[in-house]
């Protein structure tokens, strides 16, 4: 395999002949891309979590340290000014020598303020990318040249396609999220509360809770119907009943976003269930390839959930296709199938149809699906499908037309066990399909 160093300096070219494309297209010389800037706590004397631009990381591995600014012009190496304050008060990362730093020009920034004296004085045609709209115009950047959409569109679009170092870094992220999911698998078997679950996942991937891309959702019994659950109980319940775990992790910036279910009895319905959903979500991912639009993929999950409601006799009497098509299917698993993954977990452009942004929603029967694309090669996707007992979704149902087609008694004694998820994250090939999860044996 080619060494990170050699896949970056040709993510590198690859992102310069993207900036020289957008470059043109808006008429400008350059972008200016900010990685952010600390925000202080309303009424207090410290800051929120720091969270680089993702544009920014797009092009260099720092995640960390605010106050930083690229410079891209496509045909210049890319200029980097490093913020690296004199402080006592605070930890100071020195300027980096790493395997990506010969490709860009790296400058030390001392005081954050200075950046107006060191940027080229003609800004008339640059672009900000950033999350400071003040600061923008403190440099003299127009208001039609700070984040203007058609670049932002054209830099998502072109996101989700991803190079060879991208795809090196998520396999990397992968291995992290891996390591976390089998120590919060062996945590929920020896008993432990989800507050100390969650502690074995951190301390076995190495992340800080401000690390992982998103709240780890830790979710014992009925929480696992919570779909973004993170309170995390200090105190294990009476009873075990089930683990529901949507955890990820980072490498370099990049993200990895799974999901497993447990059952805590191996004899249980819900234990059949969940190596049901297993089967589906493998064989589901078995028929993924390129050139299909992923809405057709999340309709026919819920044809496969369709098949598990008559084939653990949830539904009696009526057929898959009716099922599917009353949207008896949609309260049990009321997500979408998944979502396109890179340097965010839910990356950006899921919707866009091309780099001019055209927009294609989700179909209005599906609003929370987040993508519509056509699969890609080199696209990045997670496929998670999910069963839940949630009942404010069910209720409707219940006084409906069809609640007679449903075994209410069956679906109510799995409700202490909330919920099943089971989410792998693949690569779409030119012929094939990778799934980097899978791959690294996560059962």
């Amino acid at each position: 395999m080619d060494s990170l160093k050699t896949l970056y300096q040709t993510h590198i070219a690859r992102l310069q002949q993207r900036a020289q494309q957008v470059l043109a297209r808006n008429k400008l010389d350059a972008m200016l891309i900010h990685s952010g800037e600390l925000l202080t706590v309303f009424l207090d004397d410290h800051d929120y979590p720091f969270k680089v631009n993702p544009q920014f990381k797009a092009w260099v591995p720092v995640t960390q340290v605010p106050n930083c600014w690229l410079l891209i012009d496509g045909v210049n190496k890319p200029k980097l000014w490093f913020y690296s304050p004199v402080d006592y008060w605070h930890n100071v990362e020195p300027l980096p020598n790493s395997f990506w730093t010969d490709a860009v020009e790296v400058i030390g920034l001392k005081n954050a303020d200075d950046i107006g004296e060191l940027l080229p004085a003609q800004r008339d045609n640059v672009a900000y990318i950033g999350p400071v709209v003040s600061r923008a115009a403190q440099l003299g950047i127009s208001a039609a040249n700070t984040n203007p959409k058609a670049v932002i569109d054209f830099l998502h679009y072109h996101r989700s396609i991803k190079t060879d170092y991208e795809l090196a870094c998520m396999r990397e992220a992968q291995k992290l999220a891996v390591a976390g999911h089998r120590a919060a698998k062996e945590a929920f078997f020896s008993g432990l509360s989800e507050f100390d679950i969650n502690l074995a996942y951190l301390t076995a991937t190495g992340h800080r809770d401000v690390d992982v891309p998103y709240g780890n959702i830790i979710a014992l019994n009925e929480h696992a119907a919570v779909l973004h659950y993170t309170r995390l109980d200090h105190q294990p319940p009476a009873k075990r009943h089930s683990f529901l775990i949507d955890a990820g992790a980072e490498y370099l910036g990049y993200a990895a976003d799974l999901t497993r279910s447990y059952a805590a009895q191996k004899n249980s319905l819900y234990a059949s269930m969940v190596a049901a959903m297993n089967a589906e979500e493998l064989a589901l991912i078995g028929t993924l390839k390129a050139g299909v639009r992923y809405t057709d993929y999340h309709l026919q999950m819920h044809q496969r959930i369709a098949k598990l409601l008559l084939t653990f006799d949830l539904a009696q009497g009526i057929s898959e296709e009716a099922l599917v098509a009353e949207n008896i299917t949609g309260p049990f698993m009321p997500h979408g199938l998944g979502h396109p993954l890179g340097l965010q977990v839910h990356d950006v452009a899921g919707f866009m149809q091309d780099d001019a942004g055209t927009h294609l929603a989700a179909p209005a029967r599906y609003p929370y699906l987040r993508c519509t694309r056509v699969l890609e090669p080199g696209m990045v996707l997670t496929i998670e499908p999910g069963f839940y007992i949630i009942e404010s979704l069910l209720a409707p149902l219940r006084e409906g037309p069809f609640s007679q087609y449903l075994n209410w008694q069956a679906i109510d004694a799995l409700k202490p066990y909330g919920g099943i998820r089971i989410e792998d994250n693949v690569v779409v090939h030119a012929n094939r399909i990778e799934n980097m999860t899978r791959d690294l044996h996560l059962a």
